[in-house]
């Protein structure tokens, strides 16, 4: 069913021609020049132009990207992100993988090279664009069983959200975090080829001394709390852009809609049995972004006790992906929201917050 979508020939072809709007496309057309430092290439001088966090950083081992032969538990990729954009940086590879978020044609990936060029890559969609990502070009987080090269078994992958129990993420990953007795896949590998999905996965680290050798990293650590907003951020673009096309397709849109309004509430989120706590200063710098309410509450808040955030809805409602739905779609799905929130005890909260903060509702 979600193959359908992208097969069709008008969002095809709009994506794969038109002049792309994400913020990559905005520093090409700009001429922007980057900045290249030994050891990390042009890496510190991209995410700055992107505004980018370093703190956002989280790490994955496992070999599943383009550049897989250069990645393993010895030398994972590090994933930065914010709203509109995330960055791929493996040491030592010749270049860089980039995704950022066209408002109305949804994620366009790029490489970067060693000389500063930027490429659009269509490649990535062999992997970017299916049912992983809801048949339309898009980002998502996996967890897998990886061997001790970062091999994946691929009968166990799965894709990852805000709704996925925590026993069943994050594998190939590290995740630093102190979570108590909430289990993961994170910071294991299968050592017996006779055993696959048997992981040692290592709970609660708060450090990766040990793993690898983090020198030539930004930071050594992969913190928990990006590593858990990316995983929401993720899945609300691949709904948002899948929203988008059908609706300029033509085509009926309502149950969309509703899943849409569904995850972007936070609806079936995977409680957390025990606080969690990260190491980087994400969890404090994430939530300065705003914007806030007369009160000094935002959307991008964190609970970090039971759940996610502290406001069940989405601030990727702020997001300029979000505006780009037309007109009747956004009517339509700020009505289902309204009404998804109803019995949240959290509801009068975000209405507030949204009157003070979110022009046109």
């Amino acid at each position: 069913m979600w193959g359908q979508v992208y097969a069709s020939n008008l969002p095809a072809d709009e994506y794969l021609r038109a002049a792309a709007g994400d913020a990559v496309a905005r520093l090409i057309h700009d001429g922007v020049k980057l900045d290249r430092r030994e050891g990390l290439g042009y890496l510190p001088s991209l995410l700055e132009h992107l505004g980018i966090s370093a703190d956002s950083q989280a790490l994955v081992f496992s070999k599943t990207s383009f550049q897989a032969e250069k990645i393993s538990p010895r030398n994972p990729r590090a994933i930065y992100f914010n709203d509109s954009a995330a960055v791929g940086w493996v040491r030592g590879a010749p270049s860089m993988e980039v995704a950022a978020v066209d408002p109305r044609e949804g994620v366009i990936f790029y490489t970067l090279d060693g000389d500063g060029r930027f490429a659009r890559q269509e490649v990535c969609l062999k992997c970017h664009q299916g049912a992983a990502t809801m048949g339309v070009p898009g980002l998502f987080v996996g967890s897998v069983f990886p061997d001790i090269s970062g091999m994946p078994d691929r009968s166990g992958a799965i894709i990852t959200d805000h709704r996925t129990a925590f026993a069943d993420r994050w594998g190939g990953w590290y995740v630093n975090a102190a979570h108590g007795e909430q289990p993961d896949r994170a910071n294991g590998v299968a050592r017996d080829p006779s055993e696959p999905q048997v992981l040692n996965a290592r709970q609660n680290l708060t450090t990766l001394v040990g793993e690898f050798n983090p020198a030539g990293y930004l930071a050594p650590v992969s913190d928990i709390v990006a590593l858990m907003t990316f995983e929401h951020q993720t899945q609300a673009i691949n709904l948002m852009t899948r929203v988008g096309w059908e609706a300029r397709m033509g085509k009926p849109v309502d149950a969309d809609i509703d899943a849409l309004a569904r995850y972007l509430v936070f609806r079936d989120e995977a409680p957390l049995k025990e606080p969690i706590e990260g190491v980087s200063t994400f969890a404090k710098t994430f939530p300065e972004r705003g914007p806030r309410d007369r009160q000094g509450r935002s959307l991008r808040d964190f609970d970090l006790r039971t759940r996610l955030f502290r406001y069940p809805l989405s601030y990727t409602v702020y997001s300029a992906q979000f505006d780009a739905l037309p007109q009747a779609v956004r009517e339509a799905l700020w009505v289902r929201i309204r009404a998804e929130l109803q019995e949240r005890p959290e509801a009068a909260d975000v209405l507030e917050i949204l009157r003070d903060t979110k022009a046109g509702i």
